[in-house]
């Protein structure tokens, strides 16, 4: 497909500490996105995408190479019941006692447990969900009705690599964007379409910079949404990240490969708006579609950027957080180390 052109231009003689790269210790996404493995044309336009979806899902790892009494703590998301999906926690197996606790500026649930290695076996742990997944359209903000929520403020602010000025920006000067929140949003989700091609080999994809996504025009899920989330945060619609994983639609079971991620723009008008613009790109003939509905072929585990784990772990907030974060005597493990072992089976 032809698309524009519209370069990322911007000169500065200082760089803020927000565009630069997360540290190499904080949290990093696998280069094992799920690419083919779900997120299709058909899912949106089957029962799999406009009705509901019902599965078990499976989230796992072994952790391999620890040494003996090796004091090993482990932290991982928690799906949970949001408005677009019903989860229940059907079981769970790890090594220590499992404790959950949330973060505190995005209220994800986090679970923990910690234990000593034996030095003979490879500790796994898997947790067993049943969940009810729905089409997600947009729905009204609630936040003004939860005093233990944090405002939405921090959805118009920042992340380490999603910044709200600077060379992102560049993308939309001149460009005349409608007063209206619906055909704002819609303007600068075209801008992201056109920029950028879905596509994994250039070296730096995956850690959903903007600045990165912006000069290379190229990426995975994680790119396509920072760069709307910075363009949308920079016009004042305050705009959220979300990840989990994809659910294949041309399979009843299987393994899952990898994680996907989307986005939402909070509108006045119309409340929390979805988009997928990196499935839009993978799919040009869904791109009206996939602004304001994503089809139930998917699970969500956590929301935002630059997470605090809970309780406080060595490393850096975690940029995006989807996969487990493990420490063995208080350093941050080898995600080589990890094997991670993600499946779901329809109900």
């Amino acid at each position: 497909m032809q698309k524009l052109f519209r370069a990322c231009v911007f000169v500065s003689l200082s760089i803020p500490l927000f565009v630069l790269s997360a540290p190499a210790s904080a949290q990093q996404p696998s280069t094992s996105e799920s690419a083919g493995t779900g997120l299709s044309h058909k899912s949106a336009e089957t029962g799999n995408g406009t009705t509901e979806r019902h599965f078990q899902f499976n989230y796992g790892a072994r952790i391999a190479d620890l040494p003996p009494g090796a004091h090993v703590k482990v932290w991982i998301p928690i799906a949970e019941t949001n408005q677009q999906q019903t989860v229940k926690l059907n079981n769970s197996s790890t090594p220590g006692t499992l404790k959950l606790n949330r973060d505190v500026e995005h209220r994800n649930q986090i679970g923990s447990f910690e234990f000593v290695a034996d030095g003979k076996t490879s500790p796994k742990f898997a947790l067993n969900y049943a969940v009810k997944r729905r089409p997600a359209r947009p729905y009204p903000d609630r936040s003004s009705e939860a005093p233990t929520s944090a405002s939405n403020d921090r959805y118009l602010k920042s992340n380490r690599t999603v910044p709200v000025t600077g060379k992102p920006i560049a993308l939309i000067k001149g460009l005349a964007l409608p007063a209206n929140s619906m055909k704002k949003a819609r303007t600068l989700y075209d801008v992201v379409f056109e920029h950028m091609d879905y596509d994994k080999s250039k070296p730096g994809y995956g850690n959903g910079d903007s600045v990165w996504a912006c000069d290379s025009r190229t990426g995975n899920c994680t790119d396509f949404h920072s760069l709307f989330i910075s363009l949308s945060r920079n016009q004042n619609l305050a705009a959220k990240f979300e990840i989990g994983f994809p659910i294949p639609t041309d399979a009843a079971a299987g393994k899952i490969g990898g994680y996907h991620c989307w986005a939402w723009f909070l509108s006045p008008e119309d409340g929390w708006v979805p988009v997928d613009i990196s499935e839009a790109d993978k799919h040009p003939e869904l791109k009206d579609r996939l602004f304001g509905f994503l089809p139930a072929d998917r699970v969500a585990f956590s929301t935002g950027r630059d997470i605090v784990l809970v309780p406080p772990s060595q490393a850096p907030p975690q940029n995006f957080f989807v996969y487990p974060h493990v420490e063995v005597d208080r350093k941050t493990w080898p995600k080589d180390k990890i094997e991670l072992d993600f499946s779901f089976k329809d109900l």
